[in-house]
């Protein structure tokens, strides 16, 4: 795996086309698996003799894995992620009663009102200052130029899941540079030493704050939780599960809504196909979800035995990632066309699921919410401007140094 990341999709189809299941090698040549086929991704994420829970990845129980290692997070943290059995169902039920249907619907009039602040801001740095908003060395000449990742697609995510937790606007910045760095897989092990340290830390002031100002927000509520039944969850499950909220409630949505506009910026009939009525922006955020999804290869899960998938045997206690952007263009699960950004698959009735947002017992919680809100952004974007384009070729736009997440660090557009 390259730990400098790039566009997984050329490397997926080499790998799909010998198997749907690769052997891989993970930085510090730590040999693993990846499960890339649709069909076999499925069946592996909900196989009763796959694990998440660390005591399972051998390498790391016999001390091989040392510290500083850029994966080892995905591996340590405690919360739902790296939870089996019993564990995993206390720590969700803990949590899930913010995602229910019901409290996701709630939370729809903040995103709009969010989304409508945004919009604004975005018209106002194209208006008559003149002035570009846009990090880096890109410069365009004609139109004012704004990285929409940083002033749309990033702050609505953040703000949306640090209000549901609870989080005090002055930690958003740093809580995001350091997501960054721990999804990073081409860190050093000091700075990835560093960031697990830093992060443990603001997520501890979070919690010390909510601890002497409880609120009406889910951070309070695991404390309360906590504090009424000492052993439903432990201070490192609490700062733990935070860190994973932060991480995926933010991270994937954002990706997701630049992934969706860089791809209908590059397809313009089929943006013309939503502005005409002829699909919907659920169909967009669907087909995104499939043909660029949000997270490359996810850390990390275990066979508790050897175990044969689509005729390869992944051996006990290997680490396995989930290839959730090979399998969204499995030809063999979504068609010969799986390769083309297409919302007319959608016309004739529902198409293959995506498994983006995952599948079995670890399904995200929040894909109710991350699909909300991409849904109510990209709606909103396109109908304030409509003319809205990428400014730069696709080559020029910086991708992420991870194969964790998939998306670029920045999206200079122009707002027409």
């Amino acid at each position: 795996m390259d730990p400098a990341g790039g566009c997984p999709h050329a490397a997926n189809a080499r790998l799909l086309a010998r198997g749907a299941v690769a052997p891989v090698v993970l930085p510090g040549e730590v040999e693993a698996m990846a499960v890339i086929g649709h069909d076999a991704l499925k069946e592996f994420l909900s196989h009763p003799d796959v694990a998440k829970g660390a005591t399972h990845f051998t390498a790391l129980r016999e001390g091989r894995i040392p510290d500083g290692w850029p994966l080892k997070t995905f591996a340590t943290v405690q919360g739902m992620t790296t939870a089996d059995g019993a564990d995993h169902r206390r720590l969700r039920s803990l949590v899930s009663k913010a995602f229910t249907t019901r409290r996701v619907e709630a939370l729809r009039g903040r995103v709009e009102e969010v989304t409508a602040e945004l919009l604004d801001n975005l018209a106002a740095a194209g208006g008559e200052d003149g002035a570009a908003v846009v990090d880096g060395p890109v410069v365009v000449d004609g139109p004012v130029v704004v990285d929409l990742r940083e002033h749309f697609a990033l702050p609505l995510p953040m703000s949306v899941i640090c209000e549901l937790l609870g989080v005090d606007a002055e930690f958003h910045d740093q809580l995001h540079h350091l997501s960054n760095q721990i999804v990073a897989t081409d860190i050093s092990p000091e700075d990835a030493m560093a960031a697990n340290r830093d992060i443990v830390a603001v997520l501890g002031a979070v919690a010390a704050s909510r601890t002497a100002n409880p609120g009406e927000d889910l951070t309070s509520a695991l404390i309360a939780a906590r504090e009424e039944d000492g052993d439903r969850l432990s201070g490192h499950e609490l700062i733990g599960t935070l860190l994973l909220m932060i991480i995926a409630g933010h991270e994937t949505t954002l990706n997701l809504i630049t992934n969706a506009v860089r791809a209908l910026c590059r397809h313009r009939d089929q943006l013309e196909l939503v502005q005409m009525g002829k699909a919907s922006w659920s169909d967009v955020v669907e087909e995104t979800l499939r043909w660029d999804s949000p997270v490359s290869f996810f850390p990390f899960r275990y066979p508790t035995r050897d175990l044969t998938v689509d005729g390869t045997v992944i051996p006990q206690g290997t680490p396995v990632l989930a290839g959730y952007s090979a399998a969204g263009r499995d030809k063999a699960a979504h068609g010969e066309n799986a390769d083309v950004f297409d919302l007319t698959r959608y016309a004739t009735g529902p198409a293959t699921r995506n498994l983006s947002l995952g599948h079995g017992a670890h399904f995200c919680l929040g894909s109710s919410l991350a699909r909300m809100e991409a849904t109510i952004a990209l709606e909103r974007l396109f109908t304030r401007f409509p003319d809205l384009d990428v400014a730069v070729t696709e080559a020029e736009l910086p991708r992420h140094a991870s194969f964790v997440g998939n998306s670029v660090q920045r999206l200079p557009v122009s707002l027409g």
